[in-house]
């Protein structure tokens, strides 16, 4: 039994390999593939027809042709070996010229010449050298190539070599590349209406993917649904989702105002509480006015964090003049900071969403080390932004624990010490939502490296 079930699951196993290696082969693009499946059964079709044509109709008739004119020679051949007294061989001549369209003349007794130099693929010589062998089987000679509009065929006789000329149409299909050029000409004709089709078709698919990553990215597009009727719907069923998605991102955005203006309202009388209180009537004043302000940073974190500056829009921003800007704040905070910028500065993010993500890495590194390096570098098409710091670091295993909201390391760094543990939580977020991330590395300064990869 599992001898059985191991002999079945060969083939099956073999199937996939297979199907994996030419998957992996195959164009990723939807044209390419759409292209491949116009081309290969057209492509086949074709390959069939010619090999029906070339086999059933072209050799064919080359052959018939071929045994047509070698029956004719062979008459000749009688005629001569019959009537030995025509010596110069006139009525031979003539016969063959006026019924037969052949030019024949006697040579004298000798050597046939030398083998002539044989086609590469010339169903000529091979038809008619088997029909001269079967129907005639003396010595001969011909030449299919010396000349390209006859045929010469040397036949050695008993009191000389009969040499013949005939048209090569005569004993070879000729018009076969006609058919060949009409079909190619007819592929090349068909392949080039499915790419224009296939390109009108492809561009409506193109454009929805581009409508929905720019959603993605927060970027406004103007997009209507075009191409066949199932692209449309697709179009049609990604606008709605886009309506839905900005509507619910608008109430949870009208809601979290409400929220944050209701207790902002509560900590602002909390506030004006304290300060109207003197320092002697609560000794526990100070501690009180330092729970008050570490509750309000926490609630603008909180609302920050579920915000997620989803209703600002991209636009293009100067990475240079954005990053001087954070190296002057690390820098009055008492922190060596440097910053280099290759390539092109503008790239189109939202400028405050952004700035608060590359501000969460920089306080980050600030809080844990006292050296900064900051590095941006513009391709065409990504913006990348290092930010390294000299400090603990994070162990290996732990980086990917430190993206999760309100998670905070007790060892060897504490991602937000002081904080809500949403400092690296807001900046992965943030650069998601541009279509990017945030990668976390060994830093050369020794301490944590932070990379923000967002396309441009």
């Amino acid at each position: 039994m599992a001898a059985a079930e191991q002999v079945l699951r060969r083939p099956s196993s073999a199937w996939r390999k297979a199907s994996r290696f030419v998957g992996a082969r195959m164009p990723k693009g939807l044209f390419a593939r759409a292209l491949i499946i116009i081309i290969a059964p057209m492509v086949i079709l074709q390959s069939v027809l010619a090999y029906a044509f070339m086999e059933r109709h072209w050799q064919t008739v080359t052959r018939r042709l071929s045994a047509a004119v070698t029956q004719d020679i062979a008459a000749l051949i009688d005629i001569a070996e019959s009537y030995p007294q025509d010596a110069d061989y006139e009525t031979l001549s003539r016969i063959a010229g006026d019924r037969l369209a052949l030019d024949v003349e006697m040579l004298p007794p000798g050597p046939l010449p030398s083998p002539a130099p044989k086609p590469f693929f010339s169903i000529l010589d091979s038809s008619l050298s088997h029909e001269l062998r079967r129907q005639i089987g003396r010595p001969f000679w011909i030449d299919t190539v010396g000349k390209s509009n006859l045929v010469e065929i040397r036949v050695q006789l008993d009191r000389g070599i009969l040499r013949v000329l005939t048209r090569r149409s005569q004993a070879y299909a000729s018009n076969s590349h006609i058919f060949l050029m009409w079909m190619v000409g007819t592929s090349l004709v068909l392949l080039g209406i499915a790419v224009i089709f296939l390109r009108n078709q492809i561009r409506p698919i193109l454009r929805l993917a581009e409508a929905a990553e720019s959603f993605g990215k927060g970027r406004e597009i103007d997009f209507t649904p075009r191409g066949a009727r199932e692209v449309r719907q697709a179009g049609h069923a990604f606008i709605e989702m886009r309506r839905r998605v900005e509507r619910a991102i608008e109430q949870r955005t009208a809601m979290l105002n409400g929220v944050s203006h209701d207790l902002r309202t509560i900590l602002t009388r909390f506030k004006l509480s304290l300060a109207l209180m003197e320092d002697d009537d609560v000794p526990e004043i100070d501690a009180l006015k330092k729970d008050v302000d570490e509750m309000s940073r926490m609630l603008e974190a909180y609302l920050a964090f579920a915000r997620g500056d989803a209703g600002e829009q991209s636009a293009p921003t100067d990475m240079g003049a954005l990053l001087e800007e954070l190296k002057a704040d690390a820098e009055r905070a008492g922190h060596a900071t440097q910053v280099a910028v290759s390539g092109d500065p503008i790239a189109t993010v939202r400028p405050d969403a952004f700035k608060r993500c590359i501000g969460n890495l920089v306080s980050n590194a600030a809080r844990h080390g006292d050296r900064i390096a900051i590095s941006a570098v513009r391709d065409p098409r990504w913006l990348t932004i290092i930010v390294d710091d000299d400090g603990p670091g994070i162990p290996t295993d732990q980086r990917d624990e430190v993206f999760k909201p309100f998670v905070r390391l007790d060892e060897a760094r504490n991602v937000d010490e002081g904080g809500t543990g949403l400092g690296l939580a807001i900046a992965r977020d943030i650069a998601r939502s541009h279509g990017g991330d945030v990668m976390l590395a060994d830093s050369p300064l020794g301490g944590l490296r932070a990379t923000v990869r967002v396309p441009v």
